[in-house]
């Protein structure tokens, strides 16, 4: 399968493993990595996440998990042909039976949104069946440092009972960016960021597209740094 090529790294695909796409792009470029020294990514499908975070922190160090074993060493070989490559770590594990006595500033995921169903397609990756809601807020709550962030982008109409399940696990949201596919369209994705400490909230809206095909200015600016664009 085609690779995609960024401006410092490069991303190995797999027709069995989930593909570069718009959410993990939007939440490697926008996630609050700035003050974090430890990173876990739960979910790393390619390591597309991971990469970018690594790319715009120099100083954090990164653990991936995922429970897709395809998905590992892909990451691992991603990660590996990488300028970041001494910073990142990845693990073939379920994150419901992740222990460890670390915590984390920062746990990024773009998690599993759809409901169960007899399709096949992504069913790993892009269905509830091994990590739910519930379970990925729980165990995130237990690993997020004092003033660790908590961020994952999921489809809007989830998003309040994700934002409930996080107040039942005292996860306080601090930061909700509305992503729209287009301008007047209808929101069609969520980041949020929750912490264990309350703190000032902040909400915008972001715009993907300008017009069919093609990239807001917000967008084109906030990935410069990332996609290789063909003038």
């Amino acid at each position: 399968m085609k690779s995609f090529k960024f401006k410092q790294f490069e991303i190995r695909q797999s027709k069995n493993v989930f593909r570069v796409g718009t959410d993990g792009v939007l939440l490697g470029a926008l996630a609050n990595v700035n003050n974090a020294s430890k990173v876990l990514e739960v979910g790393t499908g390619t390591g597309l996440i991971s990469l970018m975070l690594a790319q715009r922190n120099s100083n954090a160090e990164f653990l991936g998990i995922d429970i897709n074993e395809e998905a590992v060493n892909l990451t691992q070989l991603n990660f590996e042909n990488s300028p970041f490559k001494a910073r990142l770590k990845n693990i073939h594990q379920d994150y419901k039976n992740f222990e460890t006595e670390e915590k984390f500033d920062l746990i990024a995921s773009n998690p599993p949104y759809f409901e169960a169903s007899d399709s096949d397609k992504d069913k790993i990756a892009r269905q509830t069946v091994e990590l739910n809601f519930s379970e990925l807020i729980s165990k995130s709550s237990k690993l997020l440092s004092e003033d660790g962030i908590f961020s994952v982008i999921i489809p809007a109409e989830p998003g309040n009972d994700f934002v409930e399940i996080c107040e039942e696990n005292r996860l306080f949201l601090i930061r909700k960016i509305n992503i729209k596919g287009i301008e007047n369209s209808k929101i069609k994705r969520v980041i949020l960021e929750f912490s264990l400490t309350q703190d000032i909230f902040a909400e915008s809206e972001f715009i993907i597209e300008k017009s069919p095909r093609q990239y807001s200015d917000p967008y084109l600016e906030l990935t410069k740094e990332f996609h290789v664009f063909k003038g």
